[in-house]
């Protein structure tokens, strides 16, 4: 079972002319880069788990009707009875989508560490603003720590939102901090320019490999031996928006290593070219598919075939 930790949120995303007062017209979608992660990989077929807390009101709700719908196991979720949090999408002319979050006091803040995760657990997946929001983020760092330390494959993706971060230099250190108990780091190139450093020195800190995503112009995979450095293309496709295509890239990876029977640190470091150039290119494909609709939604594991 591979499972992913962190936020379930509600995404307002345009959705047409606005009212006589010249606001956009905004509709909700459930989202959240962890949340989209796992809906993506029941989709695609793999058995998955969501762990987080997810609010009691009627978006929190509508969360786990998500979920379970996917087939995504949610036994691991906790609940509260504070509110969703919302993230406020603006979409540009190309499709690319920032965020202003509405994160006070919500339900996935409160986020605390659960007992050990399940003896069937293979992967561990976590990432975007659960890492930053407290107290839940100390929460998330001690689980990824703790069931590193137990032998289990972890997945980083850090999902840079700047606006949440007070403090940058300060959360550059905590996410050098992390690396030790990282088997797979996966980031964008903007990600990857405003932490700093080069997937050398990320290597060096932990991770048996490092996946940088660049946009249209597809993916990269950079080893700690170096023999399956390699890229590949994006595939072309009408962009509708880029909502939620890294977290599809999560999924698509874990799915794939788990297929070539390589979730832990030396069956990853020990994967050649041509395992990596199919996996990334799976990923890529995944990823087209979500740009080609609106919000955050991942394929099924029937669009992939072929």
């Amino acid at each position: 079972m591979i499972v992913v930790a962190g936020e379930a949120l509600i995404d307002l995303v345009p959705g047409g002319p606005g009212g006589d007062d010249g606001l956009p017209a905004l509709l909700p979608r459930l989202g959240g880069g962890p949340y989209n992660t796992a809906v993506a990989l029941g989709r695609l077929g793999a058995k998955a788990a969501f762990c987080s807390r997810v609010s009691a009101d009627g978006f929190g709700e509508a969360l786990l009707g998500g979920l379970r719908a996917a087939g995504v196991d949610v036994s691991l979720v906790q609940r509260g009875p504070e509110p969703t949090t919302l993230a406020v999408a603006a979409v540009g002319a190309d499709g690319s989508a920032g965020y202003g979050f509405y994160a006070g006091g919500t339900a996935d803040r409160l986020f605390e560490l659960p007992g050990p995760l399940p003896d069937t657990t293979r992967a561990l997946c976590l990432g975007t603003c659960s890492l930053v929001l407290e107290p839940g983020a100390s929460a998330y760092e001690a689980l990824l720590r703790r069931e590193s330390g137990r032998g289990v494959f972890t997945l980083l993706d850090p999902n840079i939102r700047p606006g949440l971060i007070p403090d940058a230099p300060a959360y550059r250190a905590r996410f050098r901090s992390w690396l030790p108990y990282v088997s797979l780091l996966k980031l964008s190139a903007e990600d990857a320019a405003w932490l700093g450093g080069s997937p050398r020195e990320w290597l060096a800190a932990g991770p048996s490999a490092v996946v940088v995503t660049h946009g249209a112009q597809g993916l990269s995979v950079h080893t700690r031996d170096g023999d399956a450095t390699c890229a590949v293309p994006g595939e072309s496709v009408e962009v509708v928006d880029t909502i939620g295509a890294g977290d599809t890239v999560n999924a698509a990876l874990l799915h794939r290593l788990s297929e070539y029977g390589a979730l832990s640190r030396e069956e990853v470091a020990a994967l050649p070219e041509p395992a990596w150039r199919a996996i990334l290119a799976y990923a890529a494909r995944a990823a087209a598919v979500t740009c080609s609709r609106g919000g955050a939604q991942p394929p099924y594991a029937a669009e992939l075939a072929g």
